[in-house]
C-alpha cells in the first residue's frame, strides 16, 4: 500500500490578511496539504476565528492566530520573531491583506488626492513593508519565499461596462496598487539574485461575494465557462507555488481567472 505525502508537509506558512475571504481559503488549502499555518491579521479576533475554522482541515501541521499591522515595521518584526520562536522556521509568507480607508471605492472623478495616496500607502506600501521584512528574515535564514496576491486588474485595463446598472465600480487605487505589485515582486526577485529566495504573484479573477446579479452576468460574458470564481478555486495554485514542484519558478505572476483577462 502506498501513501501520499502532503505537498506542504513540514512547511510553515504565514498568511498576512489570512482572516479575509480569500485568505481563509488559502490558509485552508495550505493546511490540507500538511503545512503549519499562521493566520495573521490586523484584527486579532477575526484571525482567531479564522484559525478555529482551519483546525479541522489540518493534516499533520498546526494553526495559530497572530495580530499584525503591515504598515508597521515593528509589528512585522514582532510577528516574525514570534513565529520563528514558536515554529523554528518560516518557509513562506502570503500577502493577501486588503487594507483601505472608509472613502475607498469612489468613482474616478470623486477620488480625493489624499484618499488616493492613503489607500496606495496602506495597500501597496504595506505589501512592500511586509515583503521587505520577511525577505531579510529569509536571507538570514537561508531560504524562504513571498507570494503577493495581485489581481487581473493588475494585468488588463478595467472593463467598466460590466458595472453598468450597479452601484459598483473599479477603483483607480486598486488598478494602481495591483499592477505595481507585479513589478515590486520582480524587483525583490532581482535584488536577491544569487540567493534561494523566491518572489511570485497570484492574480485572481473576480471572486463571488454577493455581488449584484447584473454584475455577475456581465462579468461572465468575458469568461471561458465559469464566470465569477469561488475562494477555494485559487488554493491549488498557491500550494503549487509553495511546494517543491515550483522551486525554480521565480518572479512570475500566475493568473487564475477562467480566461477572463485573455
Amino acid at each position: 500500500m502506498t501513501t501520499t505525502r502532503e505537498l506542504l508537509a513540514g512547511k510553515v506558512v504565514v498568511l498576512v490578511g489570512g482572516a479575509g475571504l480569500l485568505g481563509r481559503s488559502l490558509a485552508q488549502a495550505c493546511a490540507e496539504q500538511g503545512a503549519s499555518v499562521v493566520i495573521a491579521d490586523l484584527d486579532g479576533s477575526r484571525a482567531a476565528t479564522a484559525c478555529e475554522q482551519i483546525l479541522p482541515h489540518l493534516h499533520g501541521g498546526s494553526a495559530h492566530a497572530e495580530s499584525v499591522d503591515i504598515t508597521s515595521k515593528e509589528s512585522l518584526q514582532a510577528l516574525i520573531a514570534r513565529v520563528s520562536s514558536l515554529e523554528g522556521r518560516i518557509d513562506a509568507v502570503v500577502n493577501s491583506a486588503y487594507p483601505r480607508n472608509p472613502r475607498y471605492g469612489r468613482k474616478l472623478e470623486d477620488v480625493e488626492y489624499a484618499d488616493f495616496c492613503e489607500n496606495v500607502n496602506l495597500h501597496l506600501g504595506g505589501y512592500f513593508l511586509s515583503t521587505q521584512q520577511f525577505a531579510e528574515h529569509f536571507r538570514r535564514q537561508g531560504h524562504g519565499q513571498v507570494v503577493n496576491v495581485s489581481s487581473i486588474y493588475g494585468v488588463v485595463a478595467p472593463r467598466f461596462e460590466i458595472y453598468g446598472g450597479t452601484p459598483m465600480t473599479m477603483p483607480v487605487e486598486y488598478a494602481a496598487i495591483k499592477s505595481a505589485l507585479l513589478h515590486l515582486s520582480r524587483y525583490f526577485m532581482r535584488y536577491y539574485k544569487g540567493t534561494s529566495l523566491r518572489f511570485n504573484c497570484i492574480s485572481p479573477g473576480g471572486i463571488l461575494d454577493g455581488q449584484p446579479q447584473a454584475f455577475t452576468e456581465a462579468y461572465a460574458r468575458y469568461s471561458q465557462s465559469q464566470g465569477m470564481l469561488l475562494p477555494e478555486d485559487f488554493g491549488g495554485t498557491l500550494v503549487y507555488l509553495l511546494s517543491d514542484f515550483s522551486k525554480f519558478v521565480n518572479g512570475q505572476n500566475l493568473i487564475v481567472d477562467d480566461g477572463w483577462s485573455t
